[in-house]
């Protein structure tokens, strides 16, 4: 049977050209293509098997991966929380800038040069301290300029103060009133325009001349008696003054006068040929002439301001007292000009009190207590105009500068404490102030506060920044939920409000269709809420849930918790 089943084996063989390719050995160079085709077919149809599986088995993985994997992949989880009570603490951080809260910086306004420089850098000095000494003559000079313009600018008010009392034009004394000039309401007049001559006839002038040999005899007070021939009356008279006088006569003889007084009672006037005779130690002396009487005393009635007339009295003759109003002016010029004068005057004592202090800096005294904080001043140095040469700051007490959001501000209340920490320096302070004004910057409005803070032992670097911390609000008990729970929604008027979306049943409060930028899941509903102090987790809820409610919190996908 072996020899039988050999032989069936070798007429195959032979009748099989392939078989014998096959089994023929590959010629030395022959590419892969020729390898495949020398290898035996069993083993051939052994690898092809091998990889119909592997097909098969990654096929398999991918529809197990789709059914089972991918389904994994897309699934979701709807997140919830419980309204509960819980605590609360609402803080406020950021940092601020410290200032001293006491700083004065003297600054020398002229040129000058360093004498001596008193104290150092970083040195506590106290208020009144000498400091340095410099030589300034350009201060010295602007005092003086100073001065001079405030001299001028008070002499042109005081001026001008009483020019403008004649918008009333008035009598300086009674008289009579001559050569007026006609001025009629809405007529324009101008500061000098004469409108009037007035002379005063209560009272008139005698002048006489009397002979040396009387020198002494006729003093001022005496009585005489004036003779008035045009009247021929006599009426009396007093000497007003004793002039002595050296007039000679043709006829060689020497000459005083004497001023005599006459009161008028309406009968004289100016011009009356007059002379007046006194008695001497019963001796009657007479004068060496008869002279003419004189209003005793005649001046211009001018305007002391520019203007419109209002009203005017002026008549010819017209017999006027002491400050009878005349004519009445507009003098919306003068007070224009009274309030320029004042301006320039404000003006020229600030410059003179700058001057002052800037002289007064020159040797300068420490304003306040404090430290020197600036000085690098030498002696012999030239200082330049305008130089702020020293800054004497007390920084035992300084400020912070801070902005508060809105949100914020209004929990935040003057006399809380603050937390304070600067490179790892702790300290305290206390609210001092909360502004109203705020300032908008990217839609949201900043307050500013000030903090004050006791620096006694200097641990805290002024003029740099600090970190603050502060309780703006608190509360051990009340109703809490995340912060992701509660949703601001718009409505249909424009307007937005807080809501939660509770599950179960319907709420009674619940809104209808609320207009949302996410999905909410089926079986919760919109309620609006009120909403309290929050921290970085949580939100306090003052009204619209109960205890125990559940809410949507957010939709979780498996990748996030699987």
């Amino acid at each position: 049977m072996a020899d039988v089943k050999d032989q069936e084996t070798l007429v195959q063989m032979e009748s099989s050209p392939e078989t014998l390719q096959e089994e023929t050995i590959p010629t030395e160079g022959a590419g892969k293509k020729g390898i495949w085709k020398n290898m035996p077919r069993k083993k051939r149809r052994r690898i092809i098997r091998l990889c119909v599986f592997l097909v098969l088995l990654v096929a398999a993985a991918l529809i197990l991966l789709k059914l089972f994997g991918g389904k994994k992949g897309g699934e979701s989880q709807v997140v919830t929380d419980v309204v509960q009570y819980g605590a609360i603490t609402s803080t406020v951080e950021g940092s601020g800038l410290t200032k001293a809260k006491s700083s004065e910086t003297i600054t020398l306004t002229t040129v000058g040069t360093v004498l001596d420089v008193l104290v150092t850098e970083g040195q506590q000095v106290t208020a009144g301290t000498p400091l340095f000494n410099i030589d300034s003559p350009a201060a010295e000079t602007a005092v003086q300029k100073a001065r001079s313009n405030v001299e001028g600018y008070e002499k042109q008010l005081s001026q001008a103060q009483k020019d403008i009392a004649g918008l009333n034009l008035s009598a300086g004394y009674p008289g009579k009133l001559m050569d007026v000039v006609t001025l009629n309401p809405g007529d324009t007049i101008n500061k000098g325009d004469k409108v009037a001559t007035l002379s005063d006839d209560t009272r008139l002038r005698l002048e006489q001349y009397y002979s040396y040999a009387y020198a002494g005899d006729i003093k001022a007070g005496q009585t005489v008696e004036v003779s008035i021939p045009a009247l021929m009356t006599t009426i009396p008279g007093t000497v007003e003054a004793v002039h002595m006088v050296s007039r000679i006569t043709p006829e060689g003889s020497k000459l005083f006068s004497a001023d005599i007084v006459v009161s008028n009672e309406g009968a004289l006037t100016a011009d009356m040929v007059a002379s007046a005779v006194i008695t001497v130690g019963g001796e009657t002396v007479y004068p060496y002439e008869a002279g003419k009487l004189a209003y005793y005393r005649t001046g211009d009635l001018t305007s002391t301001v520019s203007g419109t007339v209002i009203s005017s009295s002026l008549v010819n003759y017209l017999q006027v007292s002491a400050g009878q109003v005349l004519v009445r002016i507009d003098g919306e010029e003068s007070e224009a000009e009274i309030f320029t004068i004042q301006q320039n005057l404000e003006t020229a004592r600030e410059d003179l009190e700058t001057a002052q202090k800037n002289l007064a800096n020159c040797n300068a005294l420490a304003p306040i207590d404090g430290m020197v904080i600036g000085l690098t001043m030498q002696p012999g140095e030239e200082i330049a105009a305008n130089t702020a040469v020293v800054t004497i700051s007390d920084t035992s007490m300084i400020t912070v500068t801070a902005n508060v959001d809105e949100r914020n501000i209004s929990y935040i209340k003057p006399g809380m404490s603050v937390n304070l920490d600067q490179w790892g320096t702790s300290g305290f302070g206390t609210v001092e102030t909360v502004s109203l004004s705020s300032t908008v910057n990217n839609g949201v409005a900043t307050y500013p506060i000030t903090i004050a803070v006791d620096n006694t032992e200097g641990s805290i670097q002024v003029n740099s920044y600090i970190n603050y911390t502060l309780v703006a609000s608190e509360n051990d008990n009340c109703l809490v939920l995340p912060l992701q729970s509660v949703r601001t929604v718009a409505q249909e008027d424009g307007t937005t409000i807080n809501v939660v979306f509770v599950s179960g049943n319907r709420p009674e409060n619940a809104i209808d269709t609320p207009m949302v930028d996410e999905e909410i899941p089926e079986g919760f509903w919109a309620v609006p809420v009120e909403i309290g102090i929050s921290d970085n987790y949580n939100v306090e809820i003052k009204s619209g849930v109960e205890e125990g409610t559940e809410v949507f919190t957010q939709i979780q996908s498996a990748e996030a918790w699987g």
